[in-house]
């Protein structure tokens, strides 16, 4: 079955990419989970759709579970394009990506919040793009997530006491073994903060698809090179987890009413990505491509 939600407001529509148990908010109402089909096949899961009343209004939101409920998809598994051309799809702007990772700072323990601003992609299993050879574009990665959501994020988690950092870059890596020692010192050479095997392609596809979007990266544990990764149980990795996912739901939260009520949006310079990236001629463009880009890539074909 293929359905989305109504439309009924003009204001964005806020879409979290995360694990499992994200969606239970207190104080969401008209809940469903929807099915939908993309031109690049099925997304990791159903998406949990519901309003949640804030300040600013009611605040429309979208729910996928980046590992399917009951976390059934290793990273190199995930239809990534799927996943961000069903958002677009059911009628997203904005998306919250919501990312466990690991530690490559000592200033940055369990428990620590990341508002990442770069990534550097070492990934190498993974369908990168939505154009292909009939239809080619290349769009700009140079800052590849939002400062508008930044802005509503880094505002929020101050409210939380949470420990955070505004600005951090993000090495992902294909997975699903963790680095090795060797691996992870040269990460921390080349400057990086966290590590994860998830937000990429998520976040090219993401620009693609003109979504604006933004990371949050939670801290579970030290990477392998720490002296004390070792002594990590995995107890004490679950009651990380459980502390990040409560403070990920409150973050949620606080942050609906601002992201869906923005007034700036929809002049995002996000959501005209493609104004000046499409490079194949209209009359040689393959027509089937260009049929099934429509759904993500409409605006300017």
């Amino acid at each position: 079955m293929n359905s989305s939600p109504s439309n009924h407001s003009t204001n964005g529509l806020l879409a979290i990419i995360g694990g499992s148990g994200l969606y239970e908010l207190p104080g969401l109402v008209d809940t469903a989970w929807v099915s939908v089909d993309t031109p690049w096949g099925a997304p990791s899961d159903q998406i949990f759709t519901g309003t949640l009343a804030t300040a600013a209004g009611p605040a429309r939101l979208a729910f996928l579970p980046r590992h399917g409920r009951g976390h059934r998809l290793p990273p190199s598994a995930l239809n990534y394009r799927a996943n961000i051309a069903a958002l677009k799809q059911i009628g997203a702007t904005d998306v919250l990506s919501l990312s466990a990772v690991g530690g490559l700072r000592a200033d940055l323990p369990p428990g620590s919040f990341v508002i990442v601003d770069q990534f550097i992609d070492r990934t190498f299993a993974r369908d990168k793009s939505f154009f292909d050879a009939g239809c080619v574009a290349h769009v700009s990665m140079a800052r590849p997530v939002c400062p508008r959501l930044g802005d509503h994020l880094q505002t929020a988690l101050g409210g939380l006491g949470v420990p955070h950092v505004r600005g951090g870059t993000y090495l992902a890596m294909e997975g699903p073994q963790f680095s090795t020692l060797a691996e992870s010192q040269l990460y921390r050479s080349w400057n990086c903060d966290v590590i994860g095997m998830t937000n990429m392609p998520e976040a090219k596809l993401a620009r693609e698809a003109e979504l604006c979007y933004a990371t949050v990266a939670m801290v579970t544990d030290f990477d392998c090179w720490h002296p004390a990764h070792d002594d990590v149980t995995v107890e004490a990795i679950i009651g990380v987890l459980m502390r990040n996912a409560e403070a990920a739901r409150t973050l949620v939260v606080n942050t609906a009413g601002a992201i869906s009520h923005d007034a700036h949006g929809p002049a995002c310079r996000c959501r005209h990505a493609l104004d000046h990236a499409l490079i194949t001629a209209p009359d040689v463009r393959d027509p089937a491509l260009v049929q099934r880009l429509k759904s993500i890539a409409g605006r300017v074909l």
